[in-house]
C-alpha cells in the first residue's frame, strides 16, 4: 500500500496532515470523511452536490473541473477561483504534499 500525505483545513481554521491510500481508488471527499472531517458528501460523490466543496491551496496539477462539476459550482455557495469538489479529485500520488481548506457550509 502506497500512501501520500495531504493538508486539510478545517472550518475552524485546524490543521489536519492526513495520509490517503493511493491504491483504494478513493477520493479526497471520501478520505475526509474518514478521517471524521465535516464534509457530507450528500450525493455520495456524483458531483450533484456541493457538500464537498473544498479551496486548493496547492499547484500541484491534478487535472481540471468536469462539466459537471463546473455546473455544480455555478449552483453553490462561497465558490472561488480555486473551489473544487472533493468527490472529483482522486487520490493519486501527484496529490503528495497538496494542501485544501473546506469551504464553508452552505447557508
Amino acid at each position: 500500500m502506497s500512501d501520500i500525505n495531504i493538508t486539510v483545513i478545517d472550518r475552524e481554521g485546524v490543521s489536519h496532515k492526513l495520509a490517503a491510500p493511493t491504491d483504494m481508488n478513493m477520493n479526497l471527499m471520501e478520505v475526509c470523511k474518514s478521517y471524521d472531517l465535516p464534509v457530507e458528501g450528500v450525493c455520495g460523490g456524483m458531483a450533484m452536490c456541493a457538500s464537498c466543496q473544498v479551496y486548493v491551496h496547492t499547484d500541484k496539477h491534478f487535472g481540471e473541473r468536469n462539466d459537471d462539476e463546473e455546473a455544480m459550482l455555478d449552483e453553490a455557495y462561497h465558490v472561488k477561483s480555486n473551489s473544487r469538489l472533493g468527490c472529483q479529485i482522486p487520490i493519486s500520488t501527484e496529490l503528495d504534499g497538496a494542501e485544501f481548506e473546506l469551504a464553508p457550509e452552505e447557508s
